[in-house]
């Protein structure tokens, strides 16, 4: 059997719609973690049950530009430490209820620093650079591996990498691209040169993450060419359009018609060109990787952690 390393799903929005508040805060899960961690041990446990082999900290938004503009700035720390205990919480919580060792890597993230989506409100490489130093530094003693999610422009991408290898840690990249299924970034440059960049300086593996299925699908032929290991975890957005930086997900709709099947059926044709990375991202349920665990399985591969 193949192993395909099996990631969880869109854990910051699953957290974001179990919450009990009226409406998102910019800080998104991380508020919700602050005001319920119980929503953030339950979905982890969701996940893990789910049959995902990585479960990511829940700390996308905790980037020090993010939590100083929303008046968070002083508890950067805590929520880190808060991110890792609660993973290590509904890991423990799981294999009692379960009776059995949960065997799974705990993967750090390392987001865009200061907004999703937006290249133009990117940091500088230095800036950059600094920052995901940071990001490395307060997260490396509680995971496995670290996990470079929807970045939007090489630039930004690359300094992750450097500050990645700097720490000694493997590099694995999630680029998000444009909705157009134009294989480009949302910066408008192409996935051909990220792919020709970043490979070039030793990247571990490539993934397209955060953005349509679709766009997965459009852009694995060149990502098969790479040479890299490489992957797809799409999100169940129907445009990303209404999020500007310091506003909410709440300006966001989920699409209808991405079903548990129909997502998998989309994922099970990125393994059959060679895909090994696979999972899900905003609003991909556990419901949706329960289904994928099962499909995969039925079709031999074999779900695998990262390293």
């Amino acid at each position: 059997m193949a192993d395909i390393t099996f990631l969880d799903g869109g854990l910051g929005q699953e957290i974001n719609n179990r919450s009990t508040q009226e409406s998102a805060h910019p800080l998104w899960s991380v508020k919700v973690m602050f005001d319920e961690p119980e929503i953030v041990i339950g979905v982890h446990k969701d996940f893990i049950r789910a049959g995902a082999r990585v479960i990511t900290m829940n700390n996308y938004t905790a980037t020090i530009p993010r939590m100083t503009r929303h008046g968070f700035g002083d508890q950067f720390h805590a929520a880190h430490q808060l991110a890792a205990e609660l993973v290590n919480k509904a890991i423990e919580q799981t294999q009692k209820e379960l009776a059995q060792e949960i065997d799974v890597n705990i993967a750090g993230c390392l987001p865009p620093i200061a907004a999703s989506y937006v290249a133009a409100a990117a940091l500088n490489y230095d800036d950059s650079y600094d920052q995901f130093c940071q990001l490395i530094e307060i997260q490396e003693n509680h995971v496995d591996v670290f996990l470079v999610e929807t970045i939007s422009n090489i630039t930004e991408a690359k300094a992750a990498l450097a500050a990645l290898k700097a720490a000694g840690q493997k590099c694995f990249i999630g680029l998000t691209l444009s909705d157009d299924l134009s294989n480009s970034l949302r910066s408008g440059e192409s996935l051909e040169a990220a792919i020709d960049q970043l490979g070039s300086e030793g990247l571990d593996g490539l993934c397209v993450n955060c953005s349509f299925p679709e766009a997965v699908d459009t852009a694995l032929p060149l990502l098969a060419a790479s040479g890299l290991r490489f992957g797809g975890y799409a999100n169940g957005f129907t445009s990303i359009e209404g999020l500007a930086p310091g506003t909410t997900v709440d300006n966001l709709e989920a699409r209808q018609d991405l079903s548990p099947t129909a997502y998998a059926d989309h994922a099970l044709g990125w393994a059959e060109a060679g895909a090994t990375i696979i999972g899900g991202c905003c609003e991909i349920s556990p419901e949706h990787i329960a289904y994928l665990h099962t499909s995969l399985c039925k079709a031999g591969y074999n779900p695998a952690k990262l390293v």
